[in-house]
């Protein structure tokens, strides 16, 4: 019975993050330019939640981490707080949400190949074929609503988007066997500190020619979105859940991202059901499903 709790708590986990995820498309979108640089909301991302986490584990009892992984904690938060958001937002910032939309379905393919060579997870095909369905699923919803563009216009875009994805694969495999040995809490502390020092010299130039008084209360709530939800929450979510399954599991539920977007947008009246949702949704719910379920596994040390 308490491994199914766990387990369940794993998937409601990783759903929230997705959920919150979905939703910073176009939260992040509405920031930037005009108001802030992305690397000013970056700092802010960062500078945040570093503090929010040395503040909560001031309440809670200190869990010593071995000098040899403060090293690879240095490593992780280089692809999975600096490299991965420094992308994200430029990217964001250069392309539009349906291309961004669209690269990041191919984030569990990188994190498959990843956990493969680094972690020893079996390329078994029936995960593959879980991959292809939810791929083929999040493409066809997402390509409802537009049309993904290779102009030059957002090629710049697009790559740092590429980027990103391969960033954040990386680190999901990467930060695995630390959840393994310490709480979510201790990992992410670490992760944001050092991730902070990466951040403040590319991002505090632009953050001081930000004139803050013509940012607006609306744009202010969108901040602290991405801050207290896009980061911290989201962050926390995802590295509990790889406490209890595996990386490739965990980003499998990117393909969720455009099914929850769609759930909020029929919800609040601004897009109507069809058999393109229906049929996508069924396509990725199948696919997560697939690469959902155990089979024989093994993990670095």
């Amino acid at each position: 019975m308490q491994p199914l709790r766990k387990t369940l708590s794993a998937h409601l986990a990783i759903l929230g993050a997705n959920l919150i995820y979905g939703l910073n498309y176009v939260i992040a979108k509405g920031i930037m330019p005009d108001f802030m640089a992305p690397r000013t909301i970056i700092l802010f991302r960062v500078a945040g939640a570093t503090l929010i986490f040395w503040l909560v584990s001031a309440f809670i009892k200190r869990e010593k981490v071995n000098k040899k992984d403060l090293f690879r904690l240095l490593v992780v938060a280089f692809f999975g707080i600096a490299l991965n958001q420094i992308m994200f937002f430029e990217g964001l910032n250069l392309t539009t949400p349906i291309n961004a939309s669209i690269i990041m379905v191919g984030t569990p393919i990188l994190v498959l190949v990843f956990s493969h060579y680094l972690l020893k997870e079996h390329l078994t095909s029936l995960k593959l074929f879980g991959i292809a369905l939810g791929s083929a699923g999040a493409a066809w919803l997402i390509l409802k609503n537009g049309t993904i563009s290779f102009s030059s216009g957002t090629f710049l875009g697009n790559l740092f988007i590429l980027i990103n994805a391969s960033s954040y694969a990386l680190f999901l495999v990467l930060v695995k066997p630390l959840m393994k040995k310490y709480s979510a809490l201790t990992v992410m502390k670490w992760v944001f500190t050092f991730g902070l020092i990466y951040v403040v010299p590319v991002s505090l130039p632009l953050a001081i020619k930000t004139d803050f008084t013509a940012i607006p209360f609306s744009i202010w709530m969108s901040v602290t979105y991405v801050v207290l939800f896009t980061t911290v929450l989201a962050y926390f979510l995802n590295n509990y859940s790889l406490k209890i399954v595996s990386p490739t599991v965990n980003s499998a539920y990117i393909y969720l991202q455009p099914v929850l977007a769609t759930v909020v947008a029929l919800a609040v009246g601004k897009d109507y059901l069809t058999w393109i949702e229906v049929v996508a949704a069924l396509l990725i719910f199948s696919g997560v499903y697939l690469v959902s379920r155990p089979g024989k596994e093994t993990s670095a040390g």
